[in-house]
């Protein structure tokens, strides 16, 4: 199959692949135009093309559908630099909102006005697959934008396209509900309700009410974290499952990476479950699967707890006492604000939840900020409360 290069202008060349001629006597070719420091790089380049020619898998961007990019984006992109949990939620809004709105569209042919309509349909009512009749969330079409603008980047990286149409796209805005939380005197009344439970779920509770550790960090903890004389966890990575198999993963940001001050009282349940956790790992000796990794929360034969496991579990639980509902992640939640609200300084509360800015942690937690703000205010009524009299 020939080749040739044309210089077009300064380091742009032009590739030309033949490959011979049609019925009607005419040449036929593919062309691209490409950045190159020089002839010789030019060639290599050219080289490529023949190859992917060759291969049937360079195919012309003014012919290129969507779903076709998208299926070189993942192999060539996704798969390489996406966490596997992370590549299958962009599958999922892929197949559920994107594909059937670009994806018989020419890549070249999608425009800044047709992303910006597609936005705002996914606000409108009727968009979930879940069956309700209730609009998307702000979060779920800003994760659409992000997953739009990903592939486009890629497009313009690889000279598919000129310029990307979420260029000048802001993003989405997201409008952060209110989070549920537990004051002071619920937390009381839900760790009493515990203690009916089993010691493994009174362990769980504990530490996530104490730590404000997310639920991979939970479940994705090891005895050799737990430090018994310095009565510290090092939280060092998460666990999620992907197609039926457990992924074992750093936290979420590098701030994640992060050692915890455990309380003194949960430090000693702690000591009495480990003791339970190994006798029950003897008694299962012929079942137990997970020789490489010592977990602390487990089925009965040493698999890590599924994260699914948990949420069942714990609204199971709330039902049952009759407390009031907030879901297993707003724990992490209630832990920053016991804490603001017993006045431990924000970055201390910042570290500990392994946020990599305190201006994160105080937009999350803004209105306990205000409320706390307004306690502190109250305070000086006691101070010149004479005075004033």
């Amino acid at each position: 199959m020939a080749g040739s290069i044309e210089k077009r202008g300064n380091n742009s060349y032009r590739l030309i692949v033949s490959l011979g001629y049609g019925p009607d006597g005419k040449r036929i070719k593919k062309t691209k135009t490409v950045k190159a420091n020089g002839k010789r790089e030019a060639e290599k380049l050219l080289a490529q093309f023949v190859t992917e020619v060759e291969a049937g898998e360079y195919i012309a961007p003014e012919k290129m559908l969507f779903s076709r990019f998208v299926e070189e984006w993942e192999s060539k992109y996704a798969k390489k630099n996406l966490s596997p949990s992370t590549l299958t939620t962009y599958k999922h809004h892929l197949k559920n909102h994107i594909l059937p709105y670009f994806g018989h569209k020419n890549l070249d042919k999608i425009s800044p006005m047709s992303v910006i309509t597609f936005l705002n349909d996914l606000s409108e009512p009727g968009r979930r697959k879940d069956g309700k009749e209730a609009s998307l969330s702000t979060a779920t079409v800003e994760y659409n934008h992000r997953i739009l603008k990903n592939i486009f980047q890629r497009a313009t990286e690889w000279k598919v396209i000129k310029v990307s149409p979420l260029q000048d796209i802001k993003k989405p805005k997201v409008h952060q509900r209110e989070t549920g939380v537990y004051n002071q005197e619920e937390a009381k009344l839900l760790l009493a309700r515990l203690k009916s439970e089993s010691l493994m779920w009174q362990v769980f509770i504990h530490l996530a009410i104490t730590t404000g550790m997310r639920r991979g960090e939970l479940i994705g903890l090891e005895w050799d974290h737990v430090d018994f004389i310095g009565n510290t966890i090092h939280i060092k990575q998460s666990l999620t499952y992907v197609n039926g198999e457990y992924i074992i993963k750093e936290p979420k940001t590098k701030n994640s990476k992060r050692t915890v001050a455990i309380p003194e009282n949960v430090m000693d349940m702690l000591k009495i479950y480990y003791e339970k956790w190994r006798a029950n790992k003897e008694g299962c000796a012929n079942v137990w699967a997970e020789g490489n990794h010592c977990f602390l929360f487990t089925a009965f034969n040493g698999k890590p707890l599924h994260p699914s496991s948990v949420k069942n579990w714990w609204n199971r639980f709330i039902r049952k006492n009759e407390l009031k509902y907030i879901r297993f992640h707003d724990l992490r939640h209630t832990s920053a604000s016991l804490l603001i609200n017993k006045g431990v300084h924000m970055k201390v509360i910042s570290n500990r939840l392994g946020h990599a800015d305190i201006r994160t942690t105080m937009n999350i937690y803004g209105h306990v900020l205000q409320d706390a703000e307004k306690a502190a205010a109250n305070q000086f009524d006691d101070i010149f409360d004479s005075e004033t009299k």
